[in-house]
């Protein structure tokens, strides 16, 4: 985990997008590294609501690939909810 300082220093402020708390910005490089910029408010949402840790291991699981990433999360995320995969 990042500290709040490290994250503000990372942030691209000339983008005007208003990021007030660490979740947002959590979800929003969720996004970014998953190449799906149009559904960050559901990163962001997920980044609020859902553990961490699983977050973390789907994208890590995810982020290797070239194509469809954001479904191969997903289908990560669904696999780590229902305990099938740890």
């Amino acid at each position: 985990m990042e500290s709040i300082k490290d994250v503000l220093s990372k942030r691209d402020w000339d983008k005007g997008r208003y990021i007030k708390h660490e979740w947002q910005d959590f979800g929003y490089r969720l996004a970014v590294e998953l190449k799906d910029l149009d559904h960050r408010s559901l990163y962001m949402k997920l980044a609020k609501n859902e553990d961490r840790k699983k977050l973390q291991k789907a994208l890590d699981f995810s982020k290797d690939y070239k194509k469809d990433r954001a479904k191969l999360f997903m289908w990560k995320l669904k696999r780590l909810r229902d305990k099938i995969d740890d």
